[in-house]
């Protein structure tokens, strides 16, 4: 699509969402149902071709990791728009009275949706099923790295929306940061940190407001008094859902000193019940491209180099195999094993990026305090586990920790909260979608104040006197 193409799908819907700026809620509600129909029609259409882009990720993986999110939240909105919708009725001040107040919640106008690879289906079209209940035009691109969904939504959407409403352009990294530099009402950004700073410069040039979910490096600490077997699984189906390639995957553990041996082997039962087999098994997704997958084998060399111990799991083979890099034959599935790694440091790549894949540095801690330390002492994470038993460490943990949402005792399930804003903090991002915090994100809050014809404003009138003294020392007794 070209610049011209682009910007005058830009102007269509923004004219539209001038022209009619009262969306009604018949029509936001007949918007969503076309959405749903269009899953229900053509979800094996969308799943054939996320499957065409990794290589390997069955339309189950895609059935639950997509289009599962996509149906509760589609549910779950329409269940509550009506209230959403409401204004809401303010308590007016005494100083006021006895004038009335509300506030009303109005479409912002046209949002414009940047979506990632991972998850195609689910990340393109969740922020625009808010940005739809919330009354406004969308306009969504998708990945570049992921062709084959990318043209499916374009085709999907067309068919089901007219351009005013919601349209899909598709392009490179060229075409995204025009995308972003177009003066939406709002701009959803869903990446990496780093390309995430590009899309708030390039929003700043119009004052654009951003919502940016951003990632980071998500801890899970492991309390010496959990459940060692139970943890294992729930932090290894968190850390390999889809290759690894998940936002607020567990990044890293923390995990009480002598307890490595432990967890090494019940992480290892873990993965050979998830996964029985690696290779070929479409429940188990390949790594996006060849380029992802070289990063995250130079990353495992560089902290083999450093002294780090690598354990990768094959469950076809009974055990793990010490300091051997894990990949599956010539690499052409790029599906890579799982891996943990013991002893990595600060001076590792994989400690100090974002790892998004299949691989689990585990860090040993003495005291609480230094698993603490560890978490604050980087930038604020998209994502925090606990796992424990005792409801005053974990307290002590939630007390002590700031990130973007927290599971206790399990992995990922806070993004399945429809009542739970879905977001980062500083590093891993800003604003919140999900439920109705997500339609306030897409809605402007009018304040609306109207006047009594019994108003006594005028006792704020100059000139002051000795009359509006007496007013003040009133009003100082009763605010």
């Amino acid at each position: 699509m070209t610049s011209a193409e682009i910007h005058a799908h830009f102007d269509l819907q923004r004219r539209a969402s001038r022209e009619h700026v009262d969306v009604p809620l018949l029509v936001r509600r007949e918007r969503l149902l076309r959405l749903s129909k269009m899953l229900d029609e053509h979800g094996p259409v969308l799943a054939a071709a996320v499957q065409a882009d990794f290589g390997m990720r069955s339309p189950r993986l895609t059935e639950v990791a997509d289009f599962f999110v996509l149906r509760t939240l589609l549910s779950h909105t329409l269940g509550h728009l009506a209230k959403w919708m409401k204004p809401r009725k303010v308590h007016t001040p005494i100083y006021l009275q006895p004038a009335r107040a509300w506030i009303e919640r109005q479409p912002l106008g046209v949002v414009g949706v940047i979506a990632p690879w991972n998850y195609p289906v689910q990340l393109s079209l969740a922020p625009a099923i808010t940005a739809l209940a919330a009354g406004n035009r969308v306009m969504l691109k998708p990945s570049e790295l992921t062709p084959h969904t990318s043209a499916q939504l374009a085709l999907l959407v067309a068919q089901f929306f007219t351009p005013d409403e919601f349209c899909v352009v598709q392009g490179d990294a060229n075409l995204s940061a025009l995308f972003a530099s177009l003066p939406f009402d709002h701009l959803v950004f869903t990446g990496s940190t780093a390309v995430g700073r590009k899309v708030a410069q390039a929003a700043a040039q119009h004052l654009t407001p951003t919502t940016l979910e951003l990632g980071g490096k998500s801890p899970c600490i492991v309390d010496g008094h959990c459940d060692m077997q139970d943890a294992a699984l729930k932090i290894a189906h968190g850390k390999l859902l889809n290759g690894g390639q998940t936002c607020i995957a567990p990044d890293y553990v923390l995990l009480p000193r002598g307890r490595e041996g432990e967890f090494a082997q019940a992480y290892k039962a873990a993965v050979a019940r998830l996964f029985p087999t690696i290779e070929g098994n479409g429940d188990y997704a390949s790594i996006i491209t060849p380029r992802h997958h070289a990063r995250l084998r130079t990353m495992l060399q560089q902290a083999q180099t450093l002294g780090a111990e690598v354990h990768t799991i094959d469950p076809a083979e009974g055990k793990p195999v010490v300091n051997t890099v894990g990949m599956l034959g010539d690499g052409v599935s790029r599906q890579m094993l799982p891996t943990l790694v013991f002893g990595a440091t600060s001076s590792m790549q994989l400690m100090q990026e974002e790892i998004f894949g299949p691989i689990l540095p585990v860090i040993s801690y003495e005291r609480l305090d230094d698993a603490i330390a560890h978490i604050n002492a980087g930038p604020r994470p998209l994502a925090l586990y606990w796992f424990g038993q005792s409801e005053a460490v974990r307290d002590d943990v939630l007390r002590r920790t700031v990130s973007g949402g927290v599971t206790v005792n399990d992995t990922l399930m806070h993004i399945a909260h429809d009542n739970l804003p879905f977001g980062g903090v500083g590093d891993s991002g800003w604003g919140a979608y999900h439920g109705e915090q997500g339609f306030l994100r897409f809605c402007h809050q009018k304040s609306v104040l109207v006047q009594s014809r019994w108003s006594m404003g005028s006792v704020f009138y100059p000139p002051y006197g000795a009359r509006f003294d007496q007013v003040m020392g009133l009003l100082r007794r009763w605010i």
